[in-house]
Order: C-alpha cells, then structure tokens, then sequence
C-alpha cells in the first residue's frame, strides 16, 4: 500500500510518477524500496488516468452527494430517478473496482 500512497501523493503535488520519485518518497520514510514493486507500479499506473480512476472511486462517489440522506417525505415526481441513479452509482463503483483492481492484479 504505501508504493500507492507514494504515487497518489506525486498525483496529488502534480509530480510525475516515475520510478526515481516514486523511490524518493519511499525512501523518506526511511524505508528500502524494493525495485521489482516500484517498477510495477509505475507500469500500472502509466495505462491509467489517476484522476479518473479517484473521481469513479466508491468513496469519492459516497462524499460527493453531503446531505444526500435527507429525513422526510421525498420531493413530488421523485419515484423512479433515483432508483436510476443508484443503478448508475453502483455501475461506476464496480467499474472502479476493475480498474483499481488491475493496479493489484
């Protein structure tokens, strides 16, 4: 886990991903990274769009609705968009799970 931590920590600075920065974040926690991992990792990550694969994340999909868990009588005309729309949000959350997936394979 913490080779993908130091790669969403470069993502997040607007740092490339490579091997060499990917070793130095390792490496400040004081910790050897083993070279076989972070090659890996960053061959992964090279076919995949962080900030995509973050946006369709399950947990990102659970916060970007605050309040979406409301007491009371649902709004007039409601019925059946979000039964549609928790189809769609469990569409993207097994679609983020595939491609997180691969990053683990």
């Amino acid at each position: 886990m913490e080779y993908v931590y130091a790669a969403l920590l470069l993502h997040k600075l607007k740092q490339d991903i490579n091997e060499d920065n990917v070793k130095s974040v390792i490496k400040s926690t004081g910790v050897e990274p083993d070279d076989v991992r972070v090659k890996s990792l960053v061959a992964a990550l090279s076919e995949v769009n962080i900030e995509d694969a973050l946006k369709a994340a399950p947990i990102a999909a659970a916060g970007a609705a605050p309040g979406a868990a409301t007491s009371g009588a649902a709004a007039p005309g409601a019925g059946a968009a979000p039964q549609e729309e928790e189809k769609k949000d469990e569409k993207k959350e097994e679609e983020a799970l595939e491609g997180l997936s691969s990053l683990f394979g």
